[in-house]
C-alpha cells in the first residue's frame, strides 16, 4: 500500500488532531484558561488537581488554575509564564496541543517560536483593563504568522459583574483593529477563567450571551492537513556521500516542507537551476518509501551527479518556481536589543539557507498599537516595519502568501536571534537578468557522465577559481604564470586565463576597448560576465582556473560569483595600495612571484581544494 493510502487510512482511523496558540498581554489569564480547558475536559493526569490543590493548602495560596501550567520555578516566584508551555487536551471531535505563548514584552521572542506551527489561535483579552498594547502586538504578530483563525476571549467577566456593555466595547475597538490588519475574528466570547463561564459550560452568569463556548469554538476551527496539495519545496540540510563497500551513493538530504515526490520525479534547485532526475528515495535503517510528503525528514538520490549545497531549495519541474534574489520587501517584527540599522552587517536565515545581509531601505515604521505610520531609517525594539534588505548572494525563497514556510525567515544579529519577518516581493538587483541567463543556463546544461567528484578523484583536487587582480602596472600576469608553473610542478590540473584572451576572442562582437585609458570601458561588466562563463566552463571540467584583471572591484567579483557554479574562489590583490572596494582573501606585496604562488598554494591547500598539500 502506498505512503498516501496508508496516510489517509491512519487519517480515518485516528481521532483529529490540532495545534492552538493562546496569546494574550500578561496577567490577562491564559493560564487560567487552559488550566480550566484542562481540568473541565478531564484531560489531567489522575490526582493531579488534588495535588495542585494540596500544595496551595499546605502553602497558604488560594488555588488557581493557572497553577495546572506552572512547571517552571521561575514562572511560580514571578507570577508571569516565561516561555512556551506545551500541554495536550481533548474533546469529544479531537485532541489538541495548546501552546501558552507568554504574553510579556519581553518574552514575544518565545511567542513567535511558540506560535509559528498553531493552526488557530486564542487571544485573550482582561475585561477590565481592557485592550493593551501587547493585545494589538500580538494580533499583529498572528497576521505576520498567518494565523487566520482566531477567537478573543472576553476575560474576567466576573470581575465587570458580567456587564454586557464592557464586552461590546471591548469587542467594537478590537474588531476595527483587526479589520486594519486584514483578520476577521472568527468570534468574541465573554468568559471567566476563574469560574468557568463559557469556557466547557454556557455560562448562567451571561445570559445575553448565545454564542460557543470555548470547547465548542475550537472544535469548529478547521484543520489545515497536510500541505501535500502545494508545489514540492525541500530546504536541502545536507548531501551526504558514501564509500564503504562500493556503496557510491549521494544522498539529498531533508525536511520536505510541502508538495510530494516520487522516484521518477524531475528536480530543479534553487538558486542554482541545477536538475537531475530522482533515482531513489531513501530512509535509513527502514524500508524506502514510495513517496516523500509533508513532514517527512528524507533523502534521495539523483541521477546524475551534480553539485548541490546546503541551503538550496529542492523544486520539481512542471511546478511554479522558487523566486531568486538578493533584494526583497519584508516585513519585520523587531525584537533585537539594538535597533535595525543600515550599514551593519546582520545574518538572514530562510529555510537551511543563511546569508550576509542589511538593510537598504526602512519603507515604513507601523506603530503595532494604532497602526500608525512613520517614517525614519531604523527599527526600533518591539516595532514592525516594512523593510528593503539586501543580501550578499543569490538566495531561494517564495512570497509569504505562496508559501508561508519558505516565505518567512529570521534575522540573527550577534548571535542571537534579533528579530523575524515575512517575504512580501523583491526588488530587481542590477544582476536580476544575469542570473536568469545563469538558471536557464544550468536548467538546460547538457551534463557530462563523468561527475565532479570523479573529476576530483581522479585529479586529486576540487575546482577553484583563483582571481588576481591589482592596479595596471601590478604585474598580475607574472604571478599568475609563476601559480600555474607551481602548481603544474605539483601535478595539479591548472590553466591560466587573461582577461584579454576573452576580451580579443569571446569579446571579439564587443565594441573595441578605449584607447583614453581615463574613460571607463562601457563593456567591462559584459566582458567580466563572459569571462565568468568560460571560467564556468573549465570549473566544470575539473580544473583550478587563474585568470587576471586590473581593479576588479565587490561588484564585478558579485558578478563573477553569480554566473560561475559555486567554486572555491580565492581572490589576491597584488600591490600595497588597495585601490577599489574589493574584498580580498590574500593581499601580496610585488616581487619575489615565486614565494607569492607558494602563498596561494598553501592557501588552497587550507581551503580543501588541494588533496595531496605535502607536495
Amino acid at each position: 500500500m502506498s505512503l498516501i493510502k496508508e496516510t489517509l487510512k491512519a487519517e480515518v482511523s485516528q481521532r483529529e488532531f490540532m495545534n492552538i496558540v493562546i496569546v494574550g498581554h500578561v496577567d490577562h489569564g491564559k493560564s487560567t484558561v487552559i488550566g480550566r480547558l484542562l481540568a473541565d475536559t478531564d484531560s489531567l493526569p489522575e490526582g493531579k488537581l488534588e495535588q495542585v490543590r494540596e500544595n496551595c493548602r499546605r502553602n497558604s495560596k488560594p488555588f488557581e488554575y493557572a497553577f495546572l501550567l506552572d512547571a517552571l520555578k521561575d514562572e511560580r516566584s514571578q507570577g508571569i509564564t516565561i516561555d512556551a508551555a506545551r500541554c495536550f487536551f481533548k474533546s469529544k471531535k479531537r485532541n489538541y496541543l495548546i501552546l501558552d505563548a507568554p504574553g510579556h514584552v519581553e518574552f514575544l521572542k518565545n511567542m513567535v517560536t511558540g506560535a509559528s506551527n498553531a493552526e488557530a489561535a486564542l487571544l485573550v483579552i482582561d475585561a477590565k483593563e481592557g485592550i493593551m498594547e501587547n493585545s494589538t502586538r500580538h494580533g499583529y504578530l498572528l497576521s505576520m504568522l498567518g494565523i487566520r483563525q482566531i477567537a478573543v476571549l472576553v476575560n474576567k467577566m466576573d470581575l465587570v459583574d458580567y456587564d454586557r456593555s464592557v464586552y461590546e466595547d471591548i469587542k467594537k475597538n478590537y474588531s476595527d483593529f483587526l479589520e486594519k490588519i486584514g483578520i476577521k475574528a472568527s468570534c468574541f466570547i465573554p468568559v471567566s477563567g476563574f469560574q468557568g463561564d463559557n469556557i466547557t459550560e454556557r455560562s448562567e452568569n451571561m445570559p445575553w450571551y448565545d454564542g460557543d463556548t470555548v470547547l465548542e469554538r475550537l472544535d469548529l476551527f478547521e484543520t489545515a492537513g497536510l500541505p501535500i496539495d502545494m508545489p514540492f519545496r525541500m530546504p536541502v540540510q545536507g548531501v551526504y556521500k558514501f564509500t564503504q563497500d562500493g556503496d557510491d551513493r549521494r544522498i539529498v538530504a531533508g525536511t520536505v516542507e510541502t508538495g510530494k515526490l516520487k522516484v521518477g520525479d524531475t528536480v530543479i534547485f534553487y538558486p542554482s537551476g541545477k536538475k537531475s532526475k530522482v533515482k531513489t528515495i531513501e530512509a535509513f535503517n527502514a524500508p524506502a518509501p514510495e513517496i516523500c510528503i509533508p513532514g517527512m525528514a528524507t533523502g534521495f538520490t539523483l541521477e546524475d551527479q551534480i553539485y548541490i549545497t546546503r541551503g538550496e531549495i529542492a523544486t520539481k519541474a512542471g511546478e511554479p518556481p522558487c523566486r531568486i534574489g538578493r533584494k526583497i520587501v519584508a516585513n519585520v517584527f523587531w525584537l533585537g536589543k539594538n535597533s535595525l540599522v543600515k550599514n551593519k552587517e546582520y545574518h538572514i536565515k530562510i529555510g537551511t539557507a543563511k546569508a550576509s545581509v542589511r538593510l537598504d531601505k526602512v519603507v515604513k515604521v507601523l506603530n503595532a498599537s494604532d497602526l500608525s505610520d512613520k517614517t525614519k531609517d531604523y527599527v526600533e525594539r518591539h516595532e514592525v516595519a516594512e523593510c528593503i534588505f539586501e543580501l550578499a548572494k543569490d538566495i531561494a525563497f517564495d512570497f509569504n502568501h505562496e508559501n508561508p514556510v519558505t516565505g518567512r525567515f529570521v534575522i540573527v544579529d550577534e548571535y542571537e536571534i534579533a528579530g523575524g519577518g515575512i517575504i512580501v516581493d523583491q526588488v530587481k538587483d542590477k544582476y536580476s537578468k544575469v542570473r536568469d541567463y545563469v538558471v536557464m543556463r544550468n536548467i538546460k546544461w547538457e551534463k557530462s557522465i563523468i561527475g565532479r567528484d570523479l573529476r576530483s578523484i581522479r585529479y586529486k583536487q576540487k575546482p577553484a577559481l583563483v582571481i588576481i587582480t591589482g592596479k595596471e602596472e601590478a604585474d598580475k600576469k607574472e604571478l599568475a604564470r609563476e601559480v600555474e608553473k607551481l602548481l603544474f610542478d605539483n601535478g595539479e590540473f591548472v590553466y591560466f586565463l587573461g582577461i584579454g584572451n576573452v576580451v580579443y576572442g569571446v569579446d571579439a562582437d564587443l565594441k573595441a576597448k578605449q584607447q583614453d585609458r581615463s574613460l571607463k570601458d562601457p563593456n567591462r561588466l559584459e566582458h567580466i560576465r563572459r569571462l565568468g562563463e568560460v571560467a564556468n566552463l573549465l570549473l566544470d571540467a575539473g580544473m583550478i582556473l587563474v585568470v587576471t584583471a586590473v581593479e576588479l572591484t565587490a561588484e564585478e567579483i558579485d558578478l563573477i560569483d553569480t554566473t560561475v557554479i559555486p567554486p572555491h574562489i580565492c581572490v589576491v590583490w597584488l600591490g600595497d595600495e588597495v585601490t577599489t572596494d574589493i574584498k580580498y582573501d590574500l593581499k601580496l606585496s610585488e616581487g619575489d612571484y615565486r614565494k607569492n604562488a607558494a602563498i596561494i598554494r598553501k592557501h588552497l591547500c587550507e581551503r580543501g581544494v588541494l588533496f595531496n598539500p605535502s607536495m
